[in-house]
């Protein structure tokens, strides 16, 4: 019996050993950030604080602050944007190689908590961050030990700051690659409600809808197993309850709070099983559109999700059960019929399809059909199709994306 055939009361023995891997430390609550130094004065002594210009802008002093009352000093990189590149990167390294740094701190979401983790892979690794890839090297292609990452958080979404993976920007060819290593995992984790007060609707949208994609995709993983079910169910119940509070009220701190810790659930959990399908295809979409990595998913969630669920229907029919759209007196096949609407619903409560004419640049049909070719082979190229429930092949891949096209992201769709 495959793993995707039993129930959620039903239980074989892992294949061989696994490691459930997650930060040191996680720190959790109102305040927290004042924690930042404590938790890393252990850790070096000279720690680079790699973040944007809003960030350093809204938070950073509070950083600074707590890393000095510590005993730390602090170099700050603020040259990160959304998405961060190659160049990103690299620059990064410079700085903190030239200031003598021995850690590091990301504050932000998932673009300044990638940019870290990649310049400590190059600070203890060396080499071009590419050489790293998935795609080139496989996984767990980084060594370590690394420079010791502590990361404040300021978004509740992308779950960076418990994962093992980084996601690049390559400007040569305009699309994105994937790190996977257990060495990059953060030693801190610090989430403050007090410092995603500050998302507008739309970003607490696009980042509430990452998560769940992280949560519900680890879930269905045929790499899922004990550990990982755990987080991805709490984190789905949790994300579906609080994300519209969140995303209606912003300075509702027990919603902001309760949405930090449903990502960094869903963060555990694709950490531990792997994200599948939506994850594959939402990162040369994303790529071509210039989508925001949690629209992307957004956009691509129920049509992956439709397409998928025969390959798992018990698996999608107690996510269902989790978004709160059936019962358990409702039938497996009922209900696992209904994840794709439950999960359209769910983005529907955050408004995240109407932030694409804002956000995206979506391009006429048969220009969009000219990529398809290539946005599949990046996907499949990616691995992470191959852990979908049900895995499809380069042409079904190129047919997905224009059903999302026809169904989400042409002008005239609903």
């Amino acid at each position: 019996m495959s793993r995707s055939q039993l129930g959620d009361d039903q239980q074989t023995a892992t294949a061989e050993p696994r490691r459930f891997v997650a930060p040191d430390e996680v720190v959790v609550g109102r305040g927290a950030v004042t924690e930042i130094g404590p938790r890393m004065v252990d850790r070096g002594s000279r720690a680079l604080i790699v973040t944007t210009e809003g960030g350093r802008e809204r938070h950073g002093e509070r950083v600074r602050e707590s890393l000095k009352a510590a005993g730390l000093e602090t170099v700050v990189y603020d040259a990160v944007t959304p998405d961060p590149t190659v160049a990103t990167v690299e620059a990064g390294v410079d700085r903190y190689r030239t200031a003598d740094c021995d850690c590091l701190v990301a504050l932000g979401g998932g673009s300044p908590i990638d940019a870290a983790k990649a310049v400590a892979v190059l600070a203890g690794e060396g080499g071009a961050i590419r050489e790293y890839a998935t795609d080139r090297a496989g996984y767990e292609a980084v060594d370590g030990p690394l420079p010791p990452l502590g990361v404040v958080n300021t978004t509740a979404g992308t779950g960076s700051e418990a994962t093992r993976s980084i996601v690049v920007t390559d400007e040569a060819t305009a699309t994105k690659f994937l790190v996977v290593a257990t060495a990059v995992v953060p030693a801190v984790a610090v989430e403050d409600p007090e410092l995603v007060c500050s998302l507008p609707p739309s970003h607490t949208a696009f980042t509430g809808i990452d998560a769940v994609t992280h949560a519900v995709e680890a879930y269905v993983s045929t790499e899922a197993w004990a550990l990982s079910d755990a987080p991805a169910r709490a984190a789905i119940r949790r994300l579906a309850e609080w994300l519209p509070v969140a995303w209606t009220d912003g300075d509702n701190l027990g919603a902001r709070e309760a949405t930090l810790v449903g990502q960094l659930q869903a963060g555990q959990a694709f950490t531990n099983a792997s994200v599948a399908l939506v994850h594959g295809m939402a990162r040369p979409l994303g790529a071509r559109l210039k989508l925001p990595h949690g629209l992307a998913n957004a956009v691509l969630l129920p049509t992956v999700v439709d397409y998928s669920t025969p390959g798992a229907p018990e698996r999608y029919a107690e996510v269902t059960r989790l978004l709160g759209a059936a019962d358990r007196d409702t039938p497996d096949q009922d209900a696992a019929d209904q994840a794709a609407d439950a999960l359209t619903s769910l983005c529907e409560s955050v408004s995240v399809f109407g932030y694409l004419e804002e956000f995206g640049t979506v391009p006429d049909r048969a220009t969009f059909a000219e990529w398809t070719s290539g946005m599949a082979k990046d996907a499949l190229a990616s691995g992470s199709p191959a852990n979908n429930p049900r895995i499809p092949d380069q042409e079904t891949i190129e047919r997905l994306y224009l059903d999302v096209y026809d169904g989400v992201l042409a002008p005239h769709s609903a």
